[in-house]
């Protein structure tokens, strides 16, 4: 290979193991989220069934709903520093399993404390995923890819509610078959087949491109390479003295909390479509998940489309602002309308704004953090951000109990969406604040490491000058 053209070849490799990586990586990532979805998500199927059978009231739902957000939220950080010790590959598969079990276990639920209980640990077990997800993107892909590869990570979630709803549905019709429920029978399958999924992550995810059986040498260094930028020497390898870099920059803060906001929005609107579709009076079980998976089908295109329209534009704080903007117009038009399909349409419209935004808070986030700095921060910006998935279908419980209808929840909308869009304008500032700082510390080591090699280049020369001298006394 001539040095003329090694640049044209390198970049013809890299290529070539982006495309490998998105076509065999990839789908094993989006196969633990998409169940992860389906077992987080299924009680809104069974959420009338619930209050039927076991007598769990609306009230009592929406806790539980929440409450597995909080557990999930607050072991990210330390779920992700255990998964930069022992590898992706046997911690991924350690959750799996995990939360597959406790899904399984969902079926036993028979009062309120079981019920918040199992909600609980199956938030504790599912703890550390989409953050593990995320920090293997940064290793595998270049910025100029991540976008997209964390689009096709979100297809998976949209299309868990997509064929979620139905599956669900579908095995809810299972009523009465050996003597158990319909939601029973939904819980025990679901979770044995995420067990399942953990096996077959255990067998078939590389932990990095260098144990990809899949990549030659030559790629594996490529993706590594353009994936790191060549920063691995100044990476910071302990949170001792670097709190502040990991938790504390204002950018970091912002892309939390408006992530928050949008998973109050997100996990709201999730678990309670089924019960606003069955509002409509929609009687079958498997035509209210059908129904309800139009907000998949509204974030499937969400997260197909808006990465690749962010990539026109260079102010993605903007984008953001104006999608938040954007769901609290979708919610109002929803309360100012009675029709049923034009609600059902507003709700995918919900759906392609609030997960269509997903991929761009971590394409802001992820160019700024490396090494175990990304593996803490990210899951910093996750645990933030879903403890609104608890507050979400919390206070969506508390408006339908006092207004008698789950439709009440849509002001909770246009609230948390108003601000989500005021605080990305204090994001965009923070960001060019982050990257001039990020400039000047480049700068700076650029300059530093130019002196030591000046220094070390006089003191080489210096010594040569010296020898001589040293020999003639030794022989005087």
């Amino acid at each position: 290979m001539s040095i003329k053209n090694a640049p044209a070849a390198l970049g013809s490799i890299h290529t070539i193991a982006t495309r490998k990586a998105m076509l065999r990586l990839l789908p094993i990532l989006c196969l633990a989220y998409f169940m992860s979805y389906v077992d987080r998500t299924n009680i809104a199927m069974a959420k009338t069934q619930l209050q039927a059978d076991v007598g769990i009231s609306v009230a009592a739902f929406g806790l539980g709903a929440g409450l597995f957000f909080i557990t999930y939220a607050f072991l990210e950080v330390p779920s992700n520093l255990i998964m930069f010790r022992v590898g992706p590959r046997r911690w991924i598969f350690r959750i799996a399993v995990s939360w597959g079990t406790v899904t399984a276990l969902m079926m036993f639920v028979n009062n309120d404390i079981t019920f918040y209980l199992l909600r609980i640990l199956l938030g504790a077990a599912e703890a550390g995923l989409f953050p593990a997800m995320m920090f293997m993107i940064t290793q595998w892909f270049a910025q100029k890819d991540r976008a997209t590869a964390i689009g096709y990570t979100y297809l998976a979630a949209t299309l868990g509610i997509f064929f979620g709803g139905p599956m669900g549905g579908a095995l809810m019709g299972m009523q009465d078959t050996l003597g158990l429920h319909g939601w029973q029978w939904m819980f025990l399958v679901e979770g044995a087949l995420t067990i399942l999924v953990g096996f077959v992550i255990l067998v078939m995810l590389p932990d990095k491109p260098q144990t990809a059986a899949w990549l030659s040498q030559e790629e594996a260094d490529a993706l590594t390479d353009a994936a790191t930028g060549g920063d691995e020497a100044h990476e910071r390898h302990s949170l001792k003295g670097n709190i502040k870099v990991a938790f504390g920059r204002p950018f970091i803060l912002l892309v939390g909390l408006i992530y928050f906001l949008n998973q109050v929005t997100n996990n709201g609107v999730t678990f309670n479509v089924p019960s606003i579709v069955e509002e409509m009076n929609v009687n079958s079980t498997f035509t209210v998940g059908l129904l309800s998976g139009v907000t998949g089908i509204g974030g499937t295109i969400g997260v197909l489309l808006i990465p690749r329209i962010a990539k026109r534009y260079t102010n993605e704080s903007a984008i953001i602002g104006y999608l938040a903007i954007g769901c609290a117009v979708a919610a109002a038009l929803f309360l100012m309308t009675s029709s049923p399909v034009i609600r059902i349409v507003l709700i995918g419209v919900l759906g392609f704004l609030f997960i269509g935004t997903l991929p761009l808070f971590w394409s802001v986030a992820m160019p700024r953090m490396t090494g175990l700095m990304a593996a803490a921060g990210l899951a910093f910006i996750n645990t933030v951000g879903l403890t609104g998935g608890f507050v979400g279908p919390y206070v969506f419980g508390l408006a339908e109990t006092a207004s008698g209808t789950p439709t009440t929840g849509f002001w909770i909308i246009i609230a948390v969406s108003i601000i989500g869009g005021l605080l990305a304008i204090g994001l965009g500032r923070a960001l060019k604040s982050e990257d001039r700082a990020m400039a000047k510390e480049a700068a700076l080591a650029a300059a530093t490491q130019t002196t030591f090699r000046q220094s070390d280049i006089n003191d080489r020369y210096v010594g040569d000058a010296r020898e001589p001298n040293v020999d003639l006394k030794e022989k005087q």
